[in-house]
C-alpha cells in the first residue's frame, strides 16, 4: 500500500489530503473553508458542499496518483442523525451554536457524572449529549424520524461504503455518551432513548467496509478499495507516536484548537472547571487531555500578513515583558472566565514583537494544559505551530522539559493514513521528530511571571 487518500474535516478548513506512507508527506492536497450556513433550523456544516469537493478530488488523485485506501479524521462534538432511508433527518448542528446551552440546566438532570465519563460540562453544543438532547426538545417529531446516530467521521464512512458505526476516539471526545475506564456506553444513552439508535463502536483501526458501487462509479476507484473506520483529529495526531512511543511523553495538537494529551504519566485528579478530560486514544484506551482554542485565538490576533520575528525581535519582547494574560477565546480552556489584557506595552498589531508575544502566550497556556494533566516527558508538537520557533522555544522553558515539533505539519493527516496500512508497513517517525535548542534564564524568567500573574485570573 502506498497512497491513502485522508477526508480531513477541520472546524475551520475540510480538505482531501493523499498521503505518501513511503515518504510520509502529502503526495496532493486540495482545501475548502469549512463555512456554516446560517440556518434553518440552525447554524449547521455543509454537508453536500463538502461531498461534492470530496468526491471531485477524489477522482482527481486517483487518476494523477492512484488511490489504494481512504481513511477519514474530523473534529469532535459532531453527530449525524439518519433517517430509514440514509438521508440526514437533519442538518449537522456546528458545535459553537450557544442555543443547545440554553437547556443546561434541564439536561444536568440526566448528565452523568465527570468521574464517570472524564467529560466536562462545556459551551454552546460541545457535549455532544447536550446538542442531542437539545435537538430532541426543538422539534418534537426528530427523535421518531430518526433511525441511526453515527458520529462525525463515520458519517462520511457511510457516505463512501453504506456501513454504520461510531469509533471510539469520537465517541470519549467529551460527549458525555461514553465511559472511557470501562469502554461502554454511558447511562445518558438510556436516559436519551438512543441506545437502539446509535451505531456500534468500532476502534479506529478498524476497516469500516468497501466503496459503494455509486461512489465507484463517481470516482474511478474501483469498488473493493478499503475505508477505515476513521478518527477523531487530535487522536490522528497522537496515533503515529503510540506506535513509535514508549511513555512518559505529551503529544501537542494544534489547529484550531490546542489539545495537550498525556502518555504514560502520573494520573492527576483533574479538574472539568479548566477545560480537562479524558479523551480514548485509537485502541480504545483513556488519555488524560486539556485544550484550549489556540488556533482561534492566534487568528484573532495575528491578522495576516504574518510577519516572522527575529532572535533579537524575540529577546527584545522578553527584556520588555510585553505579556499576553487569558484568554483570547472565554468558555473554554485553563481560564474559561478570564478576561483577556496585556500587561506591559501592548505591541502593534503586525510587528514581529506582536507575533513574538503572541507565540509566548499561546506556550503559556499550553504549557498551564500540560501541567494540569500531570504531564511529564518531552513534549512533542504537531500541526499548526510546528514552526512557531516564540512558542516552541518558550514551551521549553516553561515546562523545563525537552520540546520537539514534527518535521511535517501534517501529523492528523499521515495519523489517519497510517490507520490503512498494515504493521509491517508502518514507519517509525523518531528522524522526522527534531528538539528545540536549550533557552536561557530569561525565558524561564518570563514564563514564571507569566504563570503569577495567571494565578489571578
Amino acid at each position: 500500500m502506498t497512497h491513502v487518500a485522508v477526508i480531513d474535516i477541520g472546524k475551520t478548513n475540510a480538505k482531501l489530503a493523499l498521503v505518501d506512507l513511503k515518504s510520509q508527506n502529502e503526495a496532493a492536497v486540495v482545501t475548502r473553508p469549512n463555512v456554516v450556513l446560517k440556518g434553518p433550523p440552525y447554524p449547521h456544516f455543509d454537508i453536500e458542499g463538502h461531498w461534492d469537493f470530496l468526491i471531485t478530488a477524489l477522482a482527481k488523485f486517483h487518476k494523477s496518483h492512484g488511490i489504494d485506501a481512504i481513511s477519514v479524521t474530523t473534529h469532535g462534538a459532531s453527530a449525524a442523525l439518519l433517517d430509514a432511508r440514509g438521508n440526514l433527518a437533519t442538518p449537522v448542528l456546528d458545535y459553537e451554536f450557544d442555543a443547545p446551552s440554553l437547556l443546561r440546566a434541564q439536561y444536568d438532570v440526566i448528565r452523568p457524572n465527570f468521574s464517570q465519563t472524564g467529560s466536562p460540562p462545556l459551551s454552546g453544543g460541545l457535549n455532544l449529549g447536550l446538542q442531542l438532547y437539545w435537538q430532541f426538545q426543538q422539534d418534537p417529531s426528530l427523535h421518531a424520524r430518526t433511525k441511526t446516530i453515527l458520529t462525525y467521521p463515520q458519517y462520511w464512512g457511510f457516505r463512501l461504503t453504506g456501513a454504520f458505526a461510531t469509533d471510539v476516539t469520537s465517541l470519549g471526545c467529551h460527549t458525555d455518551l461514553w465511559c472511557p475506564d470501562s469502554g461502554q456506553f454511558s447511562s445518558l444513552v438510556d436516559d436519551l432513548n438512543v441506545r437502539d439508535k446509535i451505531a456500534p463502536p468500532q476502534k479506529s483501526t478498524d476497516r469500516l467496509g468497501t466503496l459503494s458501487p455509486k461512489v465507484a462509479a463517481l470516482t474511478g476507484l474501483p469498488t473493493h478499495t478499503p475505508v477505515t473506520c476513521g478518527i477523531h483529529d487530535s487522536n490522528a495526531s497522537l496515533y503515529p507516536h503510540l506506535i513509535d512511543h514508549d511513555g512518559p511523553f505529551s503529544i501537542v495538537s494544534t489547529g484550531t484548537w490546542v489539545i495537550a494529551m498525556a502518555i504514560g504519566c502520573e494520573n492527576v485528579e483533574l479538574d472539568p472547571t479548566r477545560d480537562t478530560l479524558i479523551n480514548v486514544d485509537a485502541n480504545g484506551d483513556p488519555v488524560r487531555s486539556a485544550r484550549f482554542m489556540g488556533g482561534r485565538s492566534f487568528d484573532m490576533l495575528m491578522p495576516d500578513p504574518i510577519p516572522t520575528p527575529t532572535a533579537a525581535e524575540q529577546i527584545e519582547v522578553l527584556r520588555a515583558g510585553a505579556m499576553l494574560m487569558p484568554a483570547i477565546v472565554q468558555g473554554s480552556g485553563p481560564f474559561p472566565n478570564a478576561a483577556p489584557h496585556w500587561r506591559g506595552t501592548e505591541p502593534p498589531v503586525g510587528s514581529p514583537q506582536r507575533a513574538a508575544a503572541v507565540g509566548y502566550y499561546l506556550a503559556m497556556m499550553t504549557s498551564t494544559c500540560l501541567d494540569l494533566i500531570g504531564a511529564a516527558g518531552p513534549t512533542i508538537i504537531e500541526g499548526a505551530f510546528t514552526k512557531n520557533q516564540s512558542f516552541l522555544r518558550m514551551l521549553s522553558a516553561a515546562t523545563g522539559r525537552p520540546v520537539q515539533a514534527t518535521a511535517s505539519s501534517t501529523g492528523t493527516s499521515l495519523g489517519a493514513a497510517l490507520l490503512a496500512a498494515h504493521a509491517s508497513e508502518r514507519v517509525i517517525l523518531a528522524h522526522q521528530i527534531k528538539a528545540t535548542e536549550e533557552h536561557g534564564t530569561a525565558w524561564a524568567a518570563y514564563a514564571k511571571r507569566w504563570q503569577h500573574f495567571a494565578q489571578s485570573a
